[in-house]
C-alpha cells in the first residue's frame, strides 16, 4: 500500500496515478474480506460491495477524462 500511495503522489504520468488508485482500491476490499472472513461475519459484504462500485465508477471517470478531456458531455448545439 506505501508503495502504491507513492505512486499516486509521484506518479510520471496520470494513468500511472489512476491504475494505482485502482489498485489501492483492490487491496481495500482484499484486507476487508480477510477481516469478514477472520471474524466470521457478513457486516462487511455491503461495505465491500459499495467500495468495489465506486473504485469502478472512479476508474471509468478517469479513463474518459484522459481520453476526451471531460467527464460530463453537454450538447451544445442546442
Amino acid at each position: 500500500m506505501l508503495a502504491l500511495l507513492y505512486r499516486v503522489i509521484k506518479g510520471p504520468s496520470i494513468p500511472d496515478r489512476v491504475i494505482a488508485l485502482d489498485a489501492m482500491g483492490i487491496n481495500l476490499i482484499a484486507v476487508i474480506a480477510l477481516i469478514s472472513i477472520l471474524l466470521d461475519t457478513y457486516a462487511f459484504l455491503e461495505v465491500i460491495l459499495l467500495l468495489g462500485i465506486l473504485a469502478f465508477i472512479g476508474t471509468i471517470a478517469f479513463a474518459k477524462y484522459l481520453e476526451k478531456g471531460e467527464i460530463i458531455e453537454y450538447d451544445r448545439n442546442k
